[in-house]
């Protein structure tokens, strides 16, 4: 994830960074370009069309559409943050709940207990750090694909990791229990920090291969490509070919916001933007050890 200082305007608008939208779109750009000024060439120096014709008035189409396709974005850019913030969401109840659980046995271990301390040492953190790969392997993201994939079978053949791990710390808490080195009301208090782990886990998995629907990302695409398509047929007649610059600018508007919801809305992923969930597991792992 990038960290930014959100004062420092100048870094924003003149440099650009890799997660910059500009870099992804540039080939858009300029077939943009090109096409603008192919429409401007017909118009203005070939068919030399009048300031009368109907194809002036497209602009009105584009004036009706355009707050159509401005809800849409704005709904589209809302639900792909709103996935991203729920996925921060979980991951900063991931770290809450690793740290409780940490204070508890702290507490209830003997301090000359070496053995089970270094067990929950060591597997605590170690749930966090197998959730970060899980959630970022391809077999999870297709987890509720209908299509068969073969192929993940060559990718990762082993069973849900996190819910091993997750079964380990239970067992050992059993296990405490019917040693007697923890009493049942310690048992019961232990329960929510346990569970919370698969919670965390399930939800997780549901951002993850529960994409945007199909149907809804593929209309936005095609409804921007038309619209910004029909732009400069009208344009011309008012700017000229100051209408390429300005058609390539509106679509790259347009676009950009497309690609950011795009990038968002997985936020396990490794995209610039994703979530770091590799150094939130390395915390919490420097955090447990502290504390055990």
């Amino acid at each position: 994830m990038i960290t930014y200082n959100p004062k420092d305007w100048f870094t924003f608008i003149f440099r650009f960074h890799k997660a910059d939208t500009l870099r992804s779109l540039t080939p858009l750009i300029l077939g943009i370009c090109v096409y603008s000024g192919i429409i401007a060439v017909l118009e203005i120096e070939i068919f030399r069309l009048s300031q009368n014709n109907y194809l002036k008035n497209i602009s009105m189409m584009n004036t009706l559409l355009s707050f159509v396709i401005s809800m849409l974005l704005v709904f589209r850019t809302n639900t792909a943050y709103d996935r991203w913030w729920e996925g921060r969401k979980l991951w900063g109840s991931l770290v809450n709940n690793s740290r409780n659980l940490a204070i508890k046995m702290n507490a209830m271990l003997e301090p000359t207990d070496e053995g089970n301390r270094a067990f929950f040492r060591r597997v605590i953190p170690m749930y966090a750090s197998v959730l970060s790969r899980h959630l970022g392997a391809e077999s999870t993201r297709l987890a509720l694909d209908e299509k068969e994939h073969p192929e993940l079978g060559q990718l990762d053949a082993a069973k849900h990791v996190p819910n091993q791990v997750a079964a380990l710390l239970l067992q050992r808490v059993n296990r405490l229990y019917q040693e007697g080195i923890i009493k049942g009301d310690q048992l019961i208090t232990l329960n929510a920090e346990l569970q919370s782990f698969t919670d965390v886990c399930g939800a997780c998995e549901r951002i993850k291969n529960t994409p945007i629907p199909f149907s809804y990302s593929v209309f936005l695409k095609k409804f921007i490509f038309f619209y910004v398509m029909t732009l400069p047929l009208s344009f011309v007649f008012s700017m000229g070919y100051i209408t390429i610059p300005v058609v390539a600018f509106i679509f790259y508007v347009l676009a950009s916001l497309e690609l950011i919801a795009e990038e968002i809305e997985d936020p396990f992923g490794d995209d610039a933007n994703d979530l770091p969930t590799q150094k939130i597991a390395d915390n919490i792992r420097k955090h447990v050890r502290e504390i055990l």
